[in-house]
């Protein structure tokens, strides 16, 4: 498996509510009055939200492999990707939210791992990202991709408002060791397959 679904949950003190922290390869989808926040690089994060029945969920994904070189190998990048979108979707419709209900807000993809191999990494992730939610008919609402710069994102189940920081490049200095040291476990893996739960016609 290439992810993993065990969030830091905590205390923000700032906002003074219940937050859930992921990191790169997790997600969390959660409803009521809590907070899932991120520090994203060249990994997206994509946010989805029911607003009928106030479910949402986060997810912080990176694309594996140098999709320039071939389209299998796209296809085969891609995989990790469509994982990352399927189990978050799954995790809401299981806590009752409707797929076809569900909006969407797009943030990270920045172009902080330049050289490694030949992909830009966020900008790989940013496509697939607009990609998916084309594809799959998802109302996208909001987007922060690409540039130059890291980006904290605090994501607020309960109203689906979500707060973006672009940070300046020394953080972004931990950011890049993260997901430089993910995107080398991913290296040569293949994705994991997952149930889709589709809404009925």
């Amino acid at each position: 498996m290439t992810l993993s679904a065990e969030p830091l949950q905590y205390l923000d003190r700032e906002f003074g509510k219940r937050a859930v922290k992921i990191l790169p390869g997790q997600w969390h989808a959660a409803r009521g009055d809590v907070a899932i926040t991120t520090v994203l690089g060249s990994c997206v994060s994509t946010c989805l939200w029911d607003p009928v029945e106030r479910i949402g969920g986060m997810n912080h994904f990176m694309l594996p492999g140098d999709g320039a070189s071939s389209q299998s190998a796209w296809a085969d990048s891609a995989r990790f990707g469509v994982y990352a979108m399927e189990v978050l979707i799954n995790d809401m419709i299981r806590l009752g939210a409707d797929r076809r209900r569900m909006v969407a807000k797009v943030f990270g993809g920045a172009q902080l791992l330049a050289g490694f191999g030949r992909l830009d990494v966020g900008a790989k992730n940013s496509e697939f990202a607009l990609e998916f939610l084309r594809v799959e008919g998802i109302r996208l609402l909001a987007q922060d991709l690409m540039d130059e710069f890291p980006r904290k994102v605090h994501f607020f189940v309960d109203t689906g408002k979500v707060q973006v920081k672009r940070l300046s490049l020394a953080p972004g200095e931990t950011v890049q060791k993260r997901e430089r040291e993910y995107l080398s476990k991913l290296s040569g893996r293949r994705g994991g397959d997952v149930e889709i739960f589709r809404a009925p016609p």
